[in-house]
């Protein structure tokens, strides 16, 4: 059975999406994307340092007939940044795909919903595919898929925290209620946390700083590979209902019935 993830019309065998920021070297970033699986990676433009021409960039050492390269806008506060940011990635890669972040607060790096929702309309307008970075808002989503984003991507905690799923009850609603696909993306912080998006139904799971500021960043990586492929094998084997009792697991008809021991005499 076919069950590549396809977003926009392209179709991916893996699902799971890396960042490419915070790694110590170029080498352990590159080592990581091996063992993920991955097949599309961003890159965040505005960190890019474009003023030295001379000096490699993200964007110089990711194989590029190997991975899609997905630029984000992260770092931009405003629509207006996010605009320019968008417009420069594609300039840069000759790939209208873009992650649209909006998050003008720097000490929770919690994304703008009115202002995702205005960018991601005129970017659209110009042609984009928007994969948008939201709350996990199921009303927003319902919105962003409207006007024709290619997915949506519902936090599942604080950016670089690593408090894992704690947007469980709303991602359940946006999944059930989305025709494309959902891409958890933020505060995985350990394969369990992978592995619990892909189980409740997301598409895919976006992650970075769980896997590259780990002891072991390709270790790490791996075992996130992992965990989605179990999650989402999980998802469609389909789990057992949660009860309230207790629920023997060996049958019960015609089971011997040991009668009870006769009574000790005491000895006087």
């Amino acid at each position: 059975m076919n069950d590549n993830l396809t977003i926009a019309g392209k179709e991916f065998i893996s699902r799971l999406i890396l960042g490419t920021g915070k790694y110590d070297s170029p080498e352990t970033c590159l080592a990581a994307l091996e063992a993920s699986g991955t097949e599309m990676v961003t890159v965040a433009i505005r960190r890019l340092d474009l003023d030295n021409p001379d000096k490699p960039t993200e964007l110089d050492y990711i194989d590029w007939s190997r991975y899609t390269i997905l630029p984000n806008t992260a770092g931009c506060q405003t629509v207006e940044e996010a605009l320019l940011t968008a417009r420069l990635g594609r300039e840069l890669t000759g790939s209208d795909w873009v992650k649209l972040e909006v998050i003008p607060d720097p000490k929770y790096l919690l994304p703008d919903p009115i202002g995702t929702l205005e960018a991601a309309t005129a970017l659209i307008d110009e042609g984009f595919t928007v994969l948008p970075y939201i709350h996990a808002d199921p009303v927003l989503a319902s919105r962003l898929e409207e006007i024709g984003c290619a997915t949506v991507m519902p936090l599942g905690s604080a950016i670089g925290s690593g408090q894992g799923i704690l947007t469980l009850d709303e991602i359940k609603i946006i999944v059930e209620k989305a025709s494309v696909p959902v891409v958890v993306d933020a505060g995985i912080g350990a394969p369990s946390d992978a592995a619990l998006a892909m189980e409740i139904g997301a598409d895919a799971v976006l992650l970075n700083t769980a896997v590259a500021l780990s002891q072991d960043p390709p270790a790490m990586a791996q075992a996130m590979k992992l965990a989605v492929e179990a999650g989402r094998q999980a998802y469609l084997a389909g789990r057992i209902p949660k009860k309230a009792y207790a629920s023997a697991s060996s049958p019960v008809e015609g089971v011997a019935h040991i009668g009870k021991a006769p009574k000790r005499i005491p000895v006087s």
